[in-house]
Order: structure tokens, then C-alpha cells, then sequence
């Protein structure tokens, strides 16, 4: 992977993040999908964030590399706080990390929110999270995708701010509420690997004491479990 070559799931998190002036890649390692970006749209303005050294440094050898310095800002810190209050940013990119981890980011950044048109988020696990947080702060989900790459399984949420009230189901949380539209043979895989693995922690734990938590965490399991087995009817 490079600048010129994105990995897959990163071309797509590009292309839902293309077409804007201004930009902010969180977490953005080798600075890879900023340089990416701005190679092919010289208009473009972008920020990468990086919070650990190693990274950081990365990310500045990269836009040096690409001869791209009056387009990309490497810029230190944890989450949106790379972001200036005062700073209008159209679009921000998070991706490769877990979906409680995105929502914490987000959380902890929302004043930085107030003039972004549209969110690209990619959680590696756990998108239950980001969907959960979306829903809860008023974003509506505009693209989901799902794809597999090197063996692993990723989702990529496309979101913007709504005016209406959002509200998604408890399945359209968990699985995606675009994703169940289009059930691809990937979405497919993905779930009934999940419901497959749920099945079996439910038969452990049948053979366990019974106790009130261990009677919550079976009807937790059965629950999603039925969720799947709806959807895919």
C-alpha cells in the first residue's frame, strides 16, 4: 500500500470522502489516505491527526515523500483535538480502529462536529458502537458497505448531520440498516460466522449454574441470534 495504491478498504473510505475542500484523517498513520486524496484533487486541504510518536513521524516523512506540505497539515494530538474549535473541516475520516473507540472520539471531540457536512467512518469490529452513537447525536446513515479484505471482514459507515429525529432498530443497529437492504454474499459471511460463534458460546453456557446473569446473557445471545435468522428469512 501506498499513495498511489490504497488498500480496499481504505480506496473505499476515499471515495466517500472525496469531492471536498477540506478534510481531516484521525488516526492516520502513514498519512496515506490524506496523501491519496490530495494527489489527485490539488484543491484539497487536509489534516492528519496522529496521537503516538511513531505515527506522527510516519505521517510528516509521507506528505514530505508526496511533496504535498501546502495541502496536508500533520498535526499531533488525541482525536478531533487535532482539529482547532475556529477550524471548518467538511469532511473526517476515521478508520482502522474499534467501533467503541470511534464513538469515544467522537463523543469527546462534538463541538468539532458543528461544521463537518459528512463523517467517514470505518470500524474494524464492534460498528454496533459508531451506529448507536449516530443515532444518538441525530447523524443519518447515507452509505454502508461491507468488504473483504486479507482474510478480514470491514464496514464502512458513511454519515451526515439530519435535521429529523434518527432512529434506527435494535437490528438495523447491530447489522446496519443499508447492509440488510443489500445483503451481499460478504454481509452474508459475516453474520453467519457471528451467529455460528453465538451458538456455540449458548451451548457452554446452558451447561453452566443457572443464575440471573448467566440467564441475561442467554437471552442476550438468543436475541441476536433470532435477529440474524430474521433478517436472512
Amino acid at each position: 500500500m501506498n499513495t498511489n495504491q490504497l488498500s480496499r478498504r481504505l480506496e473505499r473510505v476515499a471515495h466517500y470522502a472525496k469531492g471536498y475542500q477540506t478534510l481531516a484523517d484521525i488516526g492516520s498513520d502513514h498519512a496515506y489516505l490524506p496523501c491519496y486524496l490530495c494527489l489527485r484533487d490539488p484543491g484539497l486541504h487536509a489534516i492528519a491527526g496522529e496521537i503516538n510518536e511513531g505515527p506522527y513521524q510516519s505521517a510528516r516523512k509521507q506528505v514530505q515523500l508526496s511533496n504535498l506540505e501546502e495541502q496536508i497539515e500533520v498535526r499531533k494530538g488525541s482525536g478531533l483535538d487535532v482539529i482547532n474549535v475556529d477550524e471548518h473541516v467538511d469532511v473526517i475520516t476515521v478508520a482502522g480502529m474499534g467501533g467503541p473507540l470511534i464513538a469515544s472520539i467522537l463523543e469527546l471531540g462534538l463541538e468539532k462536529l458543528t461544521s463537518s457536512k459528512r463523517l467517514v467512518l470505518q470500524p474494524n469490529v464492534a460498528s454496533q458502537a459508531v451506529r448507536e452513537w449516530l443515532m444518538s447525536h441525530q447523524f443519518s446513515i447515507l452509505a454502508e458497505e461491507i468488504i473483504e479484505e486479507d482474510d478480514k471482514i470491514y464496514e464502512i459507515v458513511v454519515a451526515e448531520k439530519s435535521h429529523s429525529l434518527v432512529t434506527y432498530t435494535e437490528v438495523e443497529l447491530l447489522m446496519g440498516p443499508l447492509l440488510i437492504q443489500n445483503q451481499t454474499e460478504v454481509f452474508k459471511k459475516k453474520w453467519t460466522q457471528e451467529k455460528n460463534s453465538w451458538e456455540r458460546v449458548l451451548k457452554q453456557l446452558k451447561q453452566g449454574t443457572e443464575t440471573i446473569e448467566l440467564a441475561n446473557k442467554k437471552e442476550a445471545l438468543k436475541r441476536k441470534i433470532d435477529m440474524v435468522e430474521e433478517v436472512f428469512v
